[in-house]
């Protein structure tokens, strides 16, 4: 698109959203406080850096599709990431799996990683100017095969997951520290049950024993922000999961961490965007992973569409965009990498933006008056109202290509170097 085009739609959009009592450049201002934390493991699949034959195995993760081009190591996924973000406008970061370490040709087993194997991506990011955030891996590894991690009835796997975890938080408050921006550590595990167990209670009482201990090392804010996740099922653990919704909300309240809210780990029926304003009442912060499930919990590329859009508007609409960290969570080998993440990230600033342009004072005006037909009538004059026009001069403004004028780029990247692997 045209530089002059685009700044003539959004003169245009501006007037439109004046009549309505919202100020474009105001929201495009307050974009400047949603910095999205790109999920390292599209680029790869989730195969990680640990053994040269590495690939999912277990944890209810499934990747689907082949297309070519995916990155082998670490200097290609740092080759693909810096596409993404210089199709990006606004701030990123970088969210690495523990697997993702630079472990040479010596295998590293999870209890025994360290800030030393993570210093390529530290001095990477200190380079780009941005922040890291993490995850300690507890998939995809022979000590959880049977389905169990930090609830394991068998002490020995337990502890060494817990050894694990302490040393991901020590890395991660390493990487806030050297960056100068606090990294989120989010423990997600992926325990549970196939079938109906008739011992819920003792595995979340050994999860809660093991979150425990591993929280009792405390960090600075300024380096580290502790974060949990739940998940309603997975393959393998269709009856329980022991880390669920309620668990997890209950500690991240009692114990001032982040709730992780993955609009993907619920049932289908319920609206995540609905639970954010209940949460944001007992919790300080919260931690998203914004994706998109096809009937479960698939991690589609996140799209612009109605639970994005509800999520968004429910965090605007709380006034508490600084208290949301934003991150992406999806793996799709069916399309290009880079475009996945490119559709990904772009629906994400798009729903936040969306939602900063809603005309909300005067629609609350009407919901306070009790006049319904005026509220939904207005809602619904605010879909049509033209936020795309004001997101491309966001682009523009940032000096990144807009509309649809990244496929080329994507393509071009496709044929010169990602066909070539």
């Amino acid at each position: 698109m045209k530089n002059a085009q685009i700044l003539a739609a959004y003169e245009l959009a501006k007037q439109q959203y004046a009549e309505y009592g919202v100020d474009t450049d105001l929201a495009l201002e307050k974009m400047k406080e949603v910095t999205i934390s790109l999920h390292c493991w599209q680029t790869d699949d989730v195969a990680g850096c640990e053994r040269p034959d590495s690939a999912l195995d277990g944890g209810g993760i499934q990747v689907t599709g082949n297309y070519p081009g995916k990155a082998r190591n670490i200097s290609e996924m740092m080759a693909d990431l810096e596409v993404v973000m210089n199709l990006l406008p606004g701030q990123q970061r970088l969210n690495l799996h523990a697997i993702y370490g630079d472990f040479g040709e010596e295998f590293t087993d999870r209890d025994q990683i360290e800030t030393k194997h993570f210093q390529t991506w530290i001095d990477w990011a200190k380079k780009l100017g941005i922040g890291l955030d993490f995850n300690a891996t507890c998939f995809s590894h022979p000590k959880s095969n049977d389905g169990f991690t930090l609830s394991s009835k068998d002490e020995s796997v337990r502890r060494f997951w817990i050894e694990h975890v302490k040393r991901c938080r020590r890395i991660a408050a390493d990487m806030g520290r050297q960056l100068g921006t606090p990294a989120v550590h989010n423990i997600w595990i992926p325990d549970g049950s196939k079938d109906a167990p008739i011992d819920r209670f003792a595995h979340r009482k050994l999860l809660k024993a093991s979150l425990d201990e591993i929280f009792a090392e405390a960090f600075p804010a300024e380096y580290l922000k502790d974060a949990v996740e739940s998940k309603l099922f997975g393959i393998g653990s269709e009856s329980m999961v022991v880390g669920s919704h309620d668990f997890y909300l209950c500690y991240a309240a009692q114990n001032k961490k982040l709730i992780c809210l993955d609009n993907g780990h619920f049932h289908p029926t319920e609206q995540v965007g609905d639970k954010i304003s209940s949460v944001l009442q007992f919790v300080d912060e919260l931690l998203l992973h914004m994706t998109r499930g096809v009937r479960w919990d698939s991690d589609h590329v996140l799209t612009f569409n109605d639970e994005s859009k509800l999520i968004a508007q429910e965090i605007v609409r709380s006034n508490a965009l600084n208290r949301v960290k934003i991150g992406l969570d999806f793996f799709d080998a069916s399309l290009n990498r880079i475009g996945a993440y490119v559709i990904g990230a772009r629906a994400a600033q798009q729903a936040f933006l969306y939602a900063l342009l809603e005309p909300r004072e005067m629609i609350l005006k009407y919901e306070e008056a009790g006049k319904n037909f005026e509220r939904l009538a207005l809602l619904e004059t605010a879909n049509a109202l033209p936020w795309s026009a004001v997101y491309n001069y966001y682009c523009m403004k940032n000096n990144v290509v807009a509309g649809s004028d990244y496929i080329g780029e994507i393509q071009e990247y496709e044929t010169k170097t990602l066909l070539l692997r």
